[in-house]
């Protein structure tokens, strides 16, 4: 079922590569990350103020902390602790230092793991892209105790989309660059997995970034260059696609005061100049009322 929703547009900033939106439902405020614009940002939805924080290297995602003030923060170098109230950073580790390799994706799990997803690095000094040249990108664990844990082999192009099952018993993890989102078995006791199996391949419009997850276990997809959202069942079924206004939504996460606002965050990378000037809502992040209610975000233990 396609559908072209009412949406609310959350800021007048334009990101050049948004990201990793997530919710916080103590503050009801909405973070998630520029990458190329090296800045993370915060909406308040109380006063309707948005405020951004530079960062000297590239942000690629972003999960606050539970026992502290602040976030752990996924960097193109490794990873950070990040304190708002200061705006200055503090480097923890860098679960993949493969010379030519960043981080990318990133997302807390139930138990408050971080996980993150490495790749060959598509950006220059000055955050013009360029060509992937070999699939070195794997997939780690950040316990909150520091132990790092490489669970796979370095064998994916751009990894994207990381959330966890409502029983807590299934993992999904994607690649945009084969166009594929996989589903593993997950111990969220041990934080392990096993049986990677294929969710959904090869669908037509654009390739698989960031997303999210409903109360029915369906996966809220944001697809890249496609134009759209897809809700994807457990069983590997699109049954929903919500159409949005901008080329390449990136992430979305579920908020609001019901978790029912889907936030979709998008970038202006690889758009032309001719594009930019089309659409104004290139790099937008907006809101869309949803009939579901996502899962809420889950916050770094460490």
């Amino acid at each position: 079922m396609e559908q072209k929703p009412y949406f609310n547009v959350i800021t007048a900033t334009r990101d050049q590569v948004g990201e990793s939106p997530i919710w916080d439902e103590d503050t009801q405020c909405l973070y998630w990350v520029d990458i190329i614009g090296k800045a993370i940002r915060r909406h308040d939805f109380t006063n309707k103020k948005t405020t951004s924080w530079r960062s000297k290297d590239f942000p690629t995602a972003i999960a606050l902390r539970q026992t502290v003030s602040g976030a752990v923060v996924a960097l193109a170098g490794g990873v950070a602790w990040f304190d708002f109230s200061t705006g200055q950073f503090t480097s923890q580790s860098n679960p993949d230092p493969t010379v030519g390799n960043r981080l990318n994706e990133g997302r807390c799990d139930p138990s408050g793991r971080f996980w993150l997803g490495s790749m060959r690095t598509n950006l220059n000094s000055d955050g013009s892209g360029r060509d992937i040249d070999r699939h070195s990108g794997a997939l780690f664990r950040l316990d909150p105790d520091g132990k790092v844990t490489r669970h796979t082999d370095y064998e994916f192009g751009i990894p994207n989309t990381m959330a966890w099952s409502p029983d807590k018993k299934t993992f999904y993890f994607g690649d945009s660059l084969r166009n594929v989102i996989f589903a593993f078995d997950y111990d969220d006791n041990s934080g392990g997995l096993s049986n990677r199996r294929v969710l959904l391949e090869g669908f037509e419009s654009g390739v698989p970034d960031g997303s999210s997850i409903d109360e029915d276990g369906c996966l809220w997809n944001a697809r890249f260059g496609g134009g759209r959202v897809i809700r994807i069942t457990p069983d590997g079924r699109v049954d929903r696609e919500i159409i949005v206004p901008m080329t390449n939504p990136t992430s979305c996460t579920f908020g609001g005061a019901d978790r029912k606002s889907l936030f979709v965050s998008s970038a202006q990378f690889m758009l032309s100049e001719a594009q930019l000037r089309a659409n104004p809502l290139e790099g937008a992040l907006i809101e869309i009322s949803s009939d579901f209610t996502g899962l809420p975000d889950h916050k770094f233990r460490g």
